[in-house]
């Protein structure tokens, strides 16, 4: 029997995703995106969203979009959000801050944080959580890329997620993008701060630029600079692009490259 040739294995690929894209879970769940007042959109429960970060050391920019959204579904009947991560990685991804959940508006009473020893209690915890209808999200916490977070995984938690009503964060890091059944995928880049009210020369609150890799929402629109507050997202509006000095004039006083790179050289 000969092997399908590629055209061939890329329709059967594309005849599957269909497939899956027609489940109702999956459907149901994309109806929940809709546009917000404030010109981010109102994220309901139920979604699986990819949170890319280039660094580990832009998770808190992650982690505070995540929670930011899991606080918005917090209720009498959902009290709950979990914080699940691998027990080797606490070290090197630390863990939420109760003082600064705090002063973003999360009750840390409320945080119930979960570490396993491997992927596979990951994965096993994750859909346990899901299938919980007193969670209002789930944020996980993912370095590199596992061989068993695969498509196949991810679209038992999209299922999971989708029937429960329970969002799911996963935090992910580095430019790799594997294939998955996320609903939506976003790539968060840290931004200059805002000033401070009493002091210019200090920082201010903190802002992140977020970037919608895959998924849609209405008005089509990708990209945003949100400023974290007491009250949630601060959308920052974007000016335009100053243009730039033609490339051909020198700047006024400037000296060629090459005299300074001689100077190491003198004497």
């Amino acid at each position: 029997m000969q092997t399908p040739d590629h055209p061939q294995r890329l329709a059967a690929l594309r005849t599957v995703i269909a497939d899956i894209e027609r489940k109702p879970a999956l459907a149901e769940a994309r109806a929940r995106v809709t546009a917000g007042d404030n010109d981010f959109p109102v994220l309901g429960g139920g979604l699986v969203q990819e949170v890319f970060a280039d660094d580990p050391r832009d998770g808190g920019a992650s982690l505070g979009f995540a929670l930011a959204q899991a606080r918005s579904l917090v209720a009498a009947r959902r009290p709950a959000i979990f914080y699940l991560q691998l027990g080797e990685e606490a070290q090197k991804l630390a863990m939420p801050y109760g003082p600064g959940l705090s002063w973003f508006g999360v009750d840390p009473a409320q945080l119930v944080i979960i570490r396993v020893a491997d992927m596979t209690e990951f994965l096993w915890a994750a859909e346990e959580v899901l299938s919980c209808r007193a969670v209002a999200g789930l944020v996980a916490d993912v370095r590199g890329e596992p061989r068993l977070l695969n498509f196949t995984a991810s679209r038992r938690l999209s299922l999971r997620a989708a029937s429960s009503d329970v969002s799911l964060f996963l935090l992910r890091y580095g430019h790799g993008r594997v294939s998955s059944a996320g609903h939506l995928r976003w790539h968060v880049r840290p931004e200059r701060s805002g000033r401070a009210p009493y002091d210019e020369r200090a920082p201010g609150a903190a802002r992140w630029r977020l970037h919608l890799e895959k998924g849609r929402i209405a008005g089509n629109r990708t990209e945003w600079v949100l400023e974290w507050t007491k009250n949630g997202f601060a959308v920052i509006p974007q000016s335009a692009p100053s243009r730039r000095q033609h490339a051909g004039a020198p700047l006024p006083g400037a000296v060629p490259a090459i005299l300074g790179h001689r100077l190491s050289q003198a004497g």
